[in-house]
Order: C-alpha cells, then sequence, then structure tokens
C-alpha cells in the first residue's frame, strides 16, 4: 500500500501522542495495542485508489482537511435533540455518545435479564477489563485496514454490551453516536464491542447521526463476538449529514451454531465506506448481512463485504440493494472465501441497484473464492431502471407519475426493510423513506385488480 504524504502522517501521530496521556489514564492494560495500532498506521498511511481494495473510493480530500479531535460538550445536550434518531420504548436500554464520549442524563441503562448492563466502553476498560481482554480489538485487524489501525489507536469511548450465557435480551439495546459539529471540521473514533456467550441472544441497534452541517468524519469500529449457539440481532444506521464522511467496520466473528445478522441502512453522508468481515469459525453457524443503501445529490456509497467460511456446514447469505439518483455514486464488493475445511458450504450473494437518473453510476464486483469441493455458492448482481412499462399500470389505475415512481421505489426497497425484525425501527425506517404505513396501504390498493 502506498505511504501518505508526510503531512497527513504526521497529524495523526501528532494527534495521538496530544491525547496519549489521556488515553493511558483510561487503560493502562490496553496501550500497548494502542500503540502498536498508531506504529501500524504511520508505516501504511491512508490507502489510495492504487489499493484493490480501495479502487473505486477516492480519500485523498481527508489527507486535504485539517480535522480537530471532537471533544465533549461544555454544556448539556437537550434530550430533545436525541429524539429522532430513537425508537420504542423510552425505558429501554439505551446509551448516547455525543461527539464520541458517553453521556449519561441522556442514557438510559435498565436492569435487564441475567443483570445485562450495557455500559460505556471507556468505563469498562477501567473496571472489567477481564471481560474485555479476550475480545478488544482481537478480531478487527489493525494490518487489514488503516482505518481501523486509527480507531485503535484513538478512541476515547464506545459501547459495550455483554450478554452471559444463556441470557435472552428480548428488547433492543439501542446505542446513539451522535455528532455536534461546529466551526471547524471534527474527527471521532467510536467503538462497539458486542460481546453473546454461549446460547444467549440480543439484538443491537446503532445510530450515526449529526446535528450540524459542518464537515465531519466518523471512523467507527464494531466487533461482535457470537458464542456457540448464541443469536446476534445487529443494525447500524447512517444518518450523517451531507458533508459528513463516514468510514467504518463491522467485524463479527461466531462459534459453532451461531447466527449473526447484520444490517446496513446507508441514509446519510457524503462519502461513505462501509466494510463488513465475517468469519464463520464453528461448525453449523448462520449468517445474514442485509444491505440498504440511498444516494442523493452526490453522495458515495462504497460497501465491502468479506465472509469467510472457515468451518464446515455454514450458510451465508448477502442481500443488499442500492437506489441511486442525481449523480451519486454506488459501490457494491462482497468476496466469498471458502476455506478448504469448509465442506457443506451454502453461500449466496445478490447485490440489485435501482437508478433513478441518467448520471447516477454503480460499481459492483461479487467474487467468490473456493478452496473445498462440496459446496454450494452463487453471486449476482443487476442495475437497472424503473420500467416505462410498470409506471404505465400503476397511472392506468389512477396514480400520478411521480407518486407511481415513489411506489416502484418503495416495492425496490420493501425487501430489505422487511428483513428488519425490530418492529419499530422498520416502521421509523418506513417513515424516514416513504412515509410509513400510508405508502404501504397505497402500495398494496394498487397491485389489487
Amino acid at each position: 500500500m502506498p505511504v501518505m504524504t508526510e503531512k497527513r502522517r504526521s497529524c495523526f501521530v501528532d494527534l495521538f501522542e496530544r491525547v496519549e496521556k489521556g488515553l493511558l489514564a483510561t487503560a493502562a492494560w490496553f496501550h500497548p495495542v494502542r500503540k502498536s495500532a498508531i506504529a501500524r498506521f504511520g508505516a501504511t498511511g491512508l490507502p489510495t485508489t492504487q489499493d484493490e481494495e480501495w479502487r473505486y473510493t477516492n480519500v485523498s480530500a481527508l489527507e486535504m482537511t485539517a480535522f480537530a479531535p471532537a471533544v465533549p460538550l461544555e454544556r448539556p445536550l437537550p434530550a430533545e435533540e436525541t429524539a429522532p434518531y430513537l425508537f420504542g420504548d423510552p425505558g429501554g436500554a439505551r446509551l448516547v455518545f455525543v461527539n464520541g464520549y458517553y453521556d449519561e442524563r441522556l442514557s438510559s441503562v435498565p436492569v435487564l435479564p441475567g443483570n445485562v448492563r450495557p455500559a460505556s466502553l471507556a468505563a469498562a476498560m477501567r473496571s472489567d477489563a477481564d471481560a474485555l481482554r479476550p475480545h478488544l480489538a482481537r478480531h478487527a485487524q489493525i494490518e487489514r485496514n488503516p482505518f481501523t489501525a486509527l480507531n485503535t489507536a484513538l478512541f476515547p469511548d464506545g459501547a459495550f454490551v455483554h450478554v452471559p450465557r444463556g441470557v435472552v435480551v428480548e428488547r433492543p439495546i439501542q446505542v446513539l453516536y451522535l455528532s455536534t459539529g461546529g466551526g471547524e471540521p471534527t474527527v471521532s473514533h467510536p467503538r462497539t464491542l458486542i460481546v453473546a456467550g454461549e446460547a444467549a441472544q440480543v439484538s443491537v441497534v446503532e445510530t450515526f447521526a449529526g446535528l450540524s452541517d459542518g464537515a465531519s468524519l466518523t471512523n467507527a469500529v464494531t466487533e461482535i463476538v457470537a458464542g456457540d449457539g448464541a443469536i446476534v440481532d445487529h443494525y447500524q444506521i447512517q444518518r450523517e449529514p451531507d458533508a459528513a464522511w463516514h468510514v467504518g467496520l463491522v467485524r463479527s466473528h461466531q462459534g459453532r451454531s451461531a447466527t449473526v445478522t447484520s444490517h446496513a441502512i446507508t441514509l446519510g453522508g457524503g462519502l461513505i465506506r462501509n466494510d463488513v468481515h465475517a468469519v464463520l469459525d464453528g461448525e453449523g453457524g448462520e449468517l445474514d448481512l442485509n444491505g440498504l443503501y440511498v444516494g442523493r445529490g452526490r453522495r458515495h456509497i462504497d460497501s465491502h463485504l468479506r465472509v469467510e467460511h472457515a468451518r464446515p456446514h455454514c450458510n451465508s447469505r448477502e442481500y443488499y440493494k442500492g437506489i441511486l439518483e442525481d449523480a451519486s455514486h454506488g459501490v457494491f464488493t462482497g468476496r466469498i472465501l471458502v476455506h478448504k475445511d469448509a465442506q457443506k458450504t451454502d453461500a449466496k450473494q445478490t447485490n440489485m441497484n435501482l437508478l433513478l437518473s441518467p448520471d447516477a453510476q454503480v460499481d459492483t464486483k461479487p467474487q467468490l473464492e473456493i478452496f473445498a469441493d462440496d459446496v454450494k455458492c452463487t453471486h449476482g448482481a443487476t442495475i437497472g431502471q424503473i420500467e416505462e412499462s410498470e409506471l404505465f399500470y400503476l397511472r392506468s389505475r389512477g396514480i400520478s407519475r411521480d407518486d407511481a415512481k415513489r411506489l416502484l421505489i418503495y416495492a425496490f426497497a420493501s425487501e430489505s426493510l422487511s428483513r428488519v425484525k425490530v418492529a419499530p425501527l422498520r416502521e421509523s425506517l418506513e417513515a424516514l423513506l416513504f412515509g410509513g404505513a400510508a405508502e404501504r396501504r397505497r402500495f398494496q390498493e394498487a397491485q389489487t385488480p
């Protein structure tokens, strides 16, 4: 990977040196990992389009932007500022982070079954190191991604969700990362660690949002560890402003007969890069990756998926859809890697894109890399536009052309949204995109003879 400019390398290394003392005070036991990560970043630098994995996403603008670290607010943020980004019963578990720092006043942490208590990661690093040591930064590899190395070195806080063996958490746990922005561009490094013990069950919803139209960079890492027989239902909702850059990694590792479902819903931002790296490391594992990305203006959305089948008798499904209009650009790269011992693998990958403008574009690149001989693997990608015949059918039923177009877009997206199991979240997303239940009824009525 090409080395970054001395100017940008110095900026981030200098930033680490400025905050190193505070990070060391948070958790001395983790500091050698931070030092290793910043050294790795200094040696490799930001990726360029000469790197095959970043071929379609140019992050050179980051080198020309003087980012300042996001800092805690001097005054408390009013609770009503967070309301648009939360859903469901206000008595549920909610962890709210403002500019990357835990806000206890805005959060709600009731006692859950099995004494599960979602917590600030920084607090857990001080008080519960034994629970973190086997998992934190063990799976999100700093060698593979320079942004992951940067996050590992610099994250000040984040969310820690630990569900012990056999405990079932029925209500979703919400994690909100809210940026306030300001006059100068800011950077934050949220970190989330989800650990589900053997036969445990939990749903976690992460939302990234911003209150200012100012430039910002969110560099997020989420690690999911699912023990044998565990079930983890994970969601990431991206609703940042158009001036925001968002780079994120979701890294999951699952044991025998574990089930992990991860959804990525991208509705905001200017330049977005979402990496998902999943490893099925136990026989009989189940993995579902569901994505929906919506591009408007000149938004650039890059979804980069890597699924590794390391053990036999595992199933994986990738289902990503994109809706692109104006001059937006979508990128999908999906790689399924089947190791030689992963016999009886069943893997399927689907990417479908709907272009609503002649200036919108998409690059899609599904890939299979198979080293076993008894597998069933398929992949497919489609790029299309709204058919005039479909518009004609709806208009023949008295629906205007604009409404007919909206209904067809809803029909395209509804399959992805229907996979969202958390009903209040699904309804919130439908309302954001299409006006909610009323739009669904209109579509159903339009199909009725």
